[in-house]
């Protein structure tokens, strides 16, 4: 349920509903712009009769919210939100880059690729350390020692760093290492690890389910939201159709929909949802015109010799021409880069 609080209500006085609906049990999320304050409750309000609210002098409104999403409902928080990745903003005007190999391999590219993606104006680092792969015979990461690389590769080129988690026994290995902790494809429903997450203060990149739908997907984010984490950020990175020339198809209309439907921001990873390098391009450039808020993207310099996912990497020459270009369309679309 949305209580619309009217224009120039004072602050003691929404407090004061706010103290009032937190008695009776229930979870108030408060929003508040310039002109506009607006009170989300969350809890069974099933037989709550909304005529008790409407009755204040200060309420302009009151307003169901059908969707089962609550806290990321763009109803709550009619604004985009901003998240703050240890002092990069993801969200607002800004537009992000997320950069670097699929899989940490050794000491040496970690370095090579952080200062290259770092020249070309990345703004985060990018690495697997835990990987979760189809096959248990694949390169599974170098875990524990895969981390320290991703931290003094960052470290050594003040990047911020993003890898993956696998699951919650992980997380205090995370914690005060890792910038922005990715929930891959595989775990997008794993419940329990969205919960202890959640528990965290550590902003969150969730990749959107192989066949999920948008609402799932959403619902993912509220589960780590309910916790008390709002630090949320979405990423399509391609779902499962009936189509396999491409390793996934990207859903590009996902990303208004989501715009539509939440305040939280929306990544696209375009090297996932291809599996293809020259593919890359021409997808990175398309979510940017429709709105994305960033992107993830695979930089590897030598992609004919990694352990994971080589196809689908970008050489740093290649990502730097890719930079040159996504900043003249970001431009276009009144973004900044």
């Amino acid at each position: 349920m949305i209580i619309v609080m009217k224009p120039g209500t004072p602050d003691h006085e929404s407090d004061r509903l706010r103290i009032s609906l937190e008695q009776q049990g229930f979870y108030i999320n408060v929003s508040k712009g310039l002109n506009y304050c607006i009170l989300g409750v969350v809890g069974d309000t099933s037989t709550f009769d909304p005529k008790r609210i409407t009755v204040n002098d200060y309420v302009e409104k009151v307003m169901r919210v059908t969707e089962p999403f609550k806290r990321a409902n763009r109803l709550f928080h009619p604004e985009d939100s901003v998240v703050d990745v240890s002092g990069v903003p993801i969200g607002g005007k800004k537009l992000t880059v997320i950069a670097g190999p699929c899989s940490i391999e050794t000491e040496e590219q970690m370095n090579t690729v952080a200062a290259s993606v770092k020249a070309s104006g990345a703004a985060l680092l990018r690495g697997g350390a835990f990987k979760p792969r189809t096959s248990p015979y694949s390169f599974q990461g170098l875990k524990e020692h895969g981390l320290d690389l991703l931290e003094q590769a960052g470290a050594q080129n003040n990047l911020p760093i993003v890898t993956e988690i696998m699951s919650a026994d992980k997380i205090e290995k995370f914690v005060g290492k890792v910038d922005l902790i990715q929930v891959g494809a595989r775990n997008m429903q794993n419940f329990e690890l969205l919960k202890e997450l959640g528990r965290t203060n550590v902003p969150i990149l969730l990749k959107r389910g192989l066949s999920a739908t948008i609402e799932e997907w959403i619902m993912s984010a509220e589960y780590i939201m309910a916790g008390g984490n709002e630090n949320v950020i979405l990423c399509e990175r391609g779902i499962r159709t009936f189509e396999n020339y491409t390793r996934n198809t990207l859903d590009v209309s996902a990303i208004p929909a989501v715009k539509k439907l939440s305040h939280l921001p929306v990544m696209v990873d375009p090297s996932h949802a291809a599996g293809m390098w020259w593919m890359v391009e021409p997808l990175a450039k398309a979510a940017v015109a429709v709105g994305a808020d960033g992107l993830m993207i695979e930089v590897h310099n030598d992609p004919e010799n990694a352990l994971c996912d080589g196809a689908q990497s970008l050489k740093p020459e290649r990502f730097q021409r890719l930079m040159e270009e996504l900043r003249a369309i970001a431009r276009i679309v009144g973004r900044d880069m």
